[in-house]
């Protein structure tokens, strides 16, 4: 089989009879070209196969009009939701957007991050995976002054702009909820404390426990990936004797889902036996039985701020905006039926 030869604006203007200037500003809308001649350039286009070379385009004007993103795995509802909107939000700009996911791989993440900056993408915005905390291999960004976000799994000592939820405050609120509803004994389910997001939402539990003079028991708190699996065999360790905690904060939606469909099997009533907040508000926490209460972290409102963040950077000098800053995006409770009402249990199975 012969190689397949690719088509230059040469091959259009041979074809048409034309100026390869002609022809370049045809495909580029130049407004000194008429409509007719644009129209008949660019079904030449068409019909011959061209592509345009954006790379060439790229070296030429030293940008690509592309940007890089990493997310942990973009399976998840709020880096899927957030990639969204970033995508949205770029193409308004003129930038198209390349997804990559690190697998919550950190080996993975270098090689990205070294991919990304080979592919001369004119900003990168990332969210770590859970095991990040050598974050030399950006370096390289910062180093040449390409824009560098960091957003929701970020950072806590490497001088970059940062977006990030309100993770301290939802935490302290998720458990103040349950303390409110009556619980007295609380348990967390948290991601590895490798991650900034679980470390301050441990800090807000044990703080909402400490201010109404509960006690924080060790026992009561588990670390891991927060997948269904591990949320399961939590519950068999949580469930394995009594006395049963009266309260669950998760520190995501799945776990909280996985410890209500748990105790669906051992008989456990929610929310009269257990109340259950989780986190993130997926769009799955309204439609189980009962409703699971989450804590909103507003997507929206993160990916429209990384990307104003973002061409801030690409459109000014580095000397004139600050590389180095971090903005904090509010959260939000909402209370649905997993938490309702007031304790009931005795600590034993219904």
């Amino acid at each position: 089989m012969s190689k397949r030869t690719e088509k230059t604006i040469v091959d259009i203007a041979e074809e048409l009879k034309l100026s390869v200037s002609t022809v370049s500003r045809a495909l580029n809308d130049n407004p000194n070209i008429s409509a007719r001649t644009k129209d008949k350039v660019k079904k030449m286009a068409r019909k011959l196969g061209y592509r345009p070379n954006a790379l060439a385009a790229g070296l030429r004007n030293n940008k690509s009009k592309t940007i890089g993103l990493i997310v942990p795995r973009i399976s998840m509802f709020f880096p899927a939701a957030i990639s969204t909107i970033i995508q949205n939000k770029l193409q308004e700009h003129g930038y198209n957007l390349i997804i990559c996911q690190s697998n919550d791989s950190y080996e993975q993440e270098i090689a990205l991050v070294n991919t990304l900056y080979s592919a001369r993408v004119d900003g990168l915005v990332v969210s770590t995976t859970l095991y990040t905390t050598d974050f030399s291999h950006f370096d390289i960004f910062k180093d040449n002054n390409i824009p560098l976000i960091f957003f929701d799994r970020v950072p806590k000592d490497y001088n970059v702009k940062v977006i990030k939820g309100d993770d301290y405050v939802g935490g302290y609120t998720a458990t103040t909820h349950l303390i409110e509803k009556g619980c007295k004994d609380i348990v967390h389910i948290s991601g590895p404390l490798s991650c900034n997001l679980y470390v301050e939402r441990v800090a807000g539990y044990k703080n909402a426990l400490q201010e109404f003079k509960l006690p924080f028991k060790k026992t009561r708190v588990f670390y891991h990936e927060l997948t269904r699996d591990n949320a399961w065999q939590t519950c068999e360790k949580i469930f394995s004797q009594p006395p049963f905690p009266d309260g669950v904060f998760a520190s995501n939606d799945t776990t909280a889902i996985t410890i209500m469909e748990y105790c669906r099997k051992i008989n456990v009533r929610v929310p009269e036996d257990l109340k259950i907040v989780g986190y993130s508000n997926d769009p799955r926490t309204e439609i189980v039985t009962p409703p699971v209460t989450s804590v909103d972290q507003y997507p929206a409102m993160m990916g429209e701020r990384v990307v104003a963040a973002l061409m801030e950077l690409i459109n000014t000098a580095p000397s004139s905006v600050p590389r180095y800053s971090q903005e904090i995006i509010p959260i939000q409770l909402i209370a649905r039926e997993s938490s309702a009402g007031t304790v009931k249990s005795s600590g034993k199975k219904k």
